[in-house]
């Protein structure tokens, strides 16, 4: 009896090892607080790395298809019950991260006799102006941090996250255009998906730049903007790379 517990968190210690080997190589998404809006992107298929949740809200993500497509749909579900519930202006991320989607998670990973998910999440929630813009980034085991406004990373490691954001950061600063902005994005997911680091060897902003269109190679950029001002009742809007400006 008294080696359950061990057993239990060795158990616990396998299935992140399992988790983080699964989506080690994942195409990060990455996003931005602008004064106009909130952009989101990342690199994929097509319509597999950026959606659209409830009204001022979206999620994007990183890992297996069917578990990113089963917290997208729980994620939507939760938001139309509080609207219901409540009002559609009283949505949050606050409330449907940290009372619902992270249980859940938590949970999953906890009950060995089921399959952990196999994502990396990043949720944005667009505010009334940038200082009250939210990222949060829900990881796969339930654990979740929350920030405000600047730039967010959700890539397979904590590491490579950290660097990123702090390299962004300075590249994004004062920035109001967003066709540079997203430029910036892509130049990070290319060192990203080269899993280099942010230092002194980074190569010259054209290196980046014809570095990034070079690694796409096929793929598509799948980015999305939620606008603070819009005239049309949808904040969210889709975008390719032409209509970045790239």
């Amino acid at each position: 009896m008294t080696e359950e517990p061990y057993r239990w968190l060795e158990a616990i210690g396998n299935r992140r090892e399992y988790v983080q080997e699964q989506i080690k190589g994942g195409s990060p998404v990455l996003g931005a607080s602008l004064p106009e809006g909130l952009l989101v992107l990342g690199v994929g298929v097509g319509h597999s790395k950026v959606f659209e949740l409830f009204d001022r809200h979206l999620l994007a993500g990183l890992g297996h298809p069917a578990d990113l497509e089963k917290i997208r749909q729980a994620a939507i579900d939760a938001a139309h019950v509080e609207a219901f519930t409540r009002a559609p202006e009283d949505v949050s991320l606050r409330r449907l991260v940290g009372f619902g989607l992270s249980v859940q998670l938590k949970s999953n990973f906890e009950q060995l006799f089921t399959a952990p998910f196999l994502v990396e999440l990043l949720f944005a929630e667009l505010g009334a102006e940038p200082g009250r813009d939210l990222f949060i980034r829900l990881h796969y085991d339930g654990a979740f941090e929350l920030q405000a406004g600047g730039v967010a990373v959700c890539a397979s490691t904590p590491e490579a996250e950290a660097g990123a954001r702090t390299w962004l950061t300075g590249v994004v600063a004062g920035q109001t255009d967003r066709a540079s902005v997203a430029d910036g994005l892509l130049q990070a997911w290319w060192r990203l998906g080269e899993n280099k680091p942010f230092d002194d060897t980074l190569p010259s902003e054209a290196a980046r730049r014809a570095g990034w269109r070079a690694a796409l190679n096929g793929r598509v950029v799948e980015a999305a903007w939620l606008a603070r001002e819009r005239a049309e009742p949808v904040r969210f809007l889709p975008l390719t790379l032409a209509e970045l400006g790239l």
